[in-house]
């Protein structure tokens, strides 16, 4: 038997602040490592000891196993946790913490490299009877094959992932997953399979002990974009018993054929049409989506991890798991769902978002645990992220996972989406509006899933409709602050004229857009020039209450720099005021190529001088993860190329200028789709 008393988390961010909970919970002291893009975040300041990493990429940092073992002997660790990603099921890693005399968290180095290749696991699977779809390769593959699925073999999250619709682009689709998987995991192994256009992405939660394994049920993760997880849910709606209990045993038989220790995840691929499924793959750590298990069945999933690298098994003083269940099916209570709040701009083919996170206030009762005995609802945050940390582009661009568990899947949605909706969210566009609609679309409700839903229904990418009255509370706000903050004659009321001739105005840059707020103040208060009807009946830097045709709305409101951020009862919006003159340093050249985004310039695939037809890639980026293609935004010729392979470039950056060919007429200055 081992007692683990300190733990290093080899991770960041949220998943970092989810094993500190828990170790907190059970006594046990934390140590963080960190890049220096991470020293300021909150999972840095919540760990007990905190060992830097210098650098800031990956590379640098948290795939640096041997940095990381000299960071825990250091700081007196005796375990290691993983969390997930980075070198959560890198064999190699297992076997030096273990070396290192360290308890490693996690399954065995053994289990690691069986399950961690995707195609020796299907192998694998199949000899154990669980169903597999067939290995093709770019030699092997037909027509009657398609579409096809190229994969990469060491890693997940939708990195080094292509669908391929036609033979002739297999070659270049599997040179791309590729490049991506060998950034994103260090190796570049892909394979390629049949993909099954309308099929589910369901899952097993498991947690072994070597000899015995508990199955916790199912999880439905089908919502995805870019092959990455969005919405995910327990358990998995739709499933007949039938199906279900099959998924189960086939979980089970994968996890016993290594004879596993700990938490993970066997994925599968379900076919409605068919009622089928096929094995995918074994995680062999922990998930992102875990807390909506831990949430239906009562259990700490983390601490089950401790609890078997200590020796003592699936203990059934951990959670709501019954004795007599072990080697069982742990039974679920009402439904859970989770969604992931990224800094991305869905109707911009989700780029990333970058900078300053200005608010980020959700309404919740738990962070980072279980609901206690008796709950029939509650909202969890899983956060790596708090208002005013910096949000760069190294990692991953998720900011925070927000839980729903409720008596019924019904409940569970609508009280996510309304959470989602109310939360003061300012600083950084995100996919918020998406997450919304989607818990609110009828075919969703219907549990009518499929990992094509986002491309089956383009509509939920699009911005939700504004509140028209934000623009007019953040002007009020504004004016209130200003007042207050006046060295002199602060009585005096904000917009007051003797004799008043026209409206005050004031300009915010909304969503890129710019928008023009004609108000009037004085001492009969605020009210706005263009509508009659609309009056405000009380107003501060903090909150501004307006009164439409007698119906009263009310804005919180606050200032932060130069922008005014707003919240009313269906939204909100960070407006930038916008300055009367604009410096003529900051305008650019006509048929400016512009940096959608900070990252890095990984390729350039034009010359000066050089004739381009609209749509022709001129350079790839690279930033969080994923790699974007800036191109010609119409024909023309290249005259001039402000960046190489290599260079790190702030978002509005210059990186080419593209002069449009004579006649041309769409002069937008800027083009960014995903390669």
């Amino acid at each position: 038997m081992t007692t683990i008393n300190r733990v290093l988390v080899a991770n960041r961010g949220e998943i970092a602040r989810r094993v500190f909970a828990t170790c907190r919970r059970l006594g046990i002291e934390t140590v963080a490592v960190h890049s220096d893009a991470d020293a300021a975040l909150p999972f840095v300041a919540e760990a007990d000891v905190a060992v830097r990493l210098p650098g800031s990429t990956p590379a640098e940092t948290y795939l640096r196993g041997d940095l990381v073992i000299e960071a825990a002997r250091r700081a007196g660790a005796d375990a290691v946790h993983p969390g997930y990603g980075f070198l959560s099921e890198n064999a190699e890693f297992a076997r030096a913490v273990a070396d290192a005399g360290l308890t490693w968290i996690g399954p065995s180095p053994d289990s690691i490299e069986r399950m961690g290749s995707k195609i020796e696991s299907k192998k694998l699977m199949e000899a154990a009877g669980v169903p597999v779809l067939g290995n093709l390769t770019a030699d092997t593959a037909t027509e009657a094959d398609l579409p096809l699925l190229v994969k990469a073999s060491a890693g997940g999250g939708g990195r080094g992932m292509r669908i391929v619709t036609r033979l002739e682009d297999l070659a270049d689709e599997v040179a791309k997953a590729s490049a991506e998987a060998e950034s994103a995991f260090g190796d570049g192994t892909v394979f390629v399979e049949p993909y099954v256009e309308k099929g589910r992405h369901v899952e097993v939660q498991v947690v072994g002990d070597g000899t015995d394994v508990v199955v916790f049920g199912t999880r439905d993760c089908s919502l995805q974009r870019r092959h990455q997880k969005v919405v995910e849910e327990a358990p998995a709606p739709g499933l007949s018993d039938a199906t279900r209990e099959a998924i189960h045993e086939a979980a089970r038989a994968a996890a016993a054929s290594v004879g596993y220790v700990g938490a993970g995840t066997v994925e599968f691929l379900y076919d409605p049409a068919k009622e089928s499924f096929y094995f995918l793959e074994m995680n062999t750590r922990l998930q992102v989506e875990h807390p909506v298990t831990e949430l239906i069945h009562g259990v700490d999933l983390v601490a089950l991890q401790i609890a078997v690298a200590e020796g003592r098994g699936v203990d059934a003083s951990v959670g709501r798991v019954a004795a007599e269940e072990r080697g069982g099916v742990s039974r679920p209570t009402g439904h859970a769902i989770e969604v992931r709040l990224y800094a991305e701009d869905p109707s911009s083919d989700y780029a990333p978002q970058t900078g300053r996170l200005l608010e980020l206030d959700l309404d919740h009762d738990l962070e980072f645990g279980t609901a206690f005995e008796g709950v029939r609802s509650c909202i969890r945050l899983d956060s790596g992220f708090e208002t005013g940390n910096e949000v760069g582009t190294f990692y991953d661009a998720m900011l925070a996972k927000v839980i729903a568990y409720a008596p019924t899947r019904e409940q569970a949605a609508r009280a996510l989406a309304r959470t989602l909706e109310k939360a003061r969210i300012h600083g950084l566009v995100t996919n918020r509006d998406q997450l919304v609609a989607s818990l609110r679309h009828p075919q969703f409700l219907e549990a009518d899933l499929a990992t094509s839903f986002y491309d089956d229904h383009p509509g939920t990418r699009e911005r939700a409709a504004a509140d028209e009255l934000l623009p007019f509370a953040g002007a009020v706000a504004l004016a209130e602050h200003r007042r207050l903050g006046a060295p002199v004659q602060r009585q005096i009321p904000a917009g007051f004229r003797n004799v008043v001739a026209q409206p005050q105005s004031t300009r915010f840059a909304v969503d890129g857009e710019e928008t023009d707020v004609r108000w009037y103040g004085g001492r009969e208060g605020y009210s706005l020039a263009e509508d009659a009807t609309v009056a405000v009946v009380s107003a501060s830097p903090l909150e501004v209450v307006v009164d439409v045709a007698g119906v009263t709305r009310r804005y919180r409101t606050r200032v932060v720099d130069r922008a005014v951020l707003v919240d009313g009862p269906q939204g909100g919006a960070t407006l930038h005021v916008v300055p009367r003159f604009v410096d003529p340093a900051d305008q650019v050249a006509e048929g400016s190529l512009l940096a959608p985004m900070p990252g890095s310039v990984i390729a350039v695939h034009a010359t000066v001088g050089e004739e381009v037809a609209e749509g022709r890639p001129i350079l790839v980026m690279e930033a969080m993860k994923m790699q974007h293609t800036v191109a010609a935004p119409y024909a023309g010729t290249v005259t001039e190329i402000a960046a190489s392979a290599g260079d790190q470039v702030e978002a509005g950056s210059v990186l080419a200028v593209v002069t449009p060919t004579v006649g041309t007429t769409d002069t937008d200055n800027e083009a960014g789709e995903d390669a």
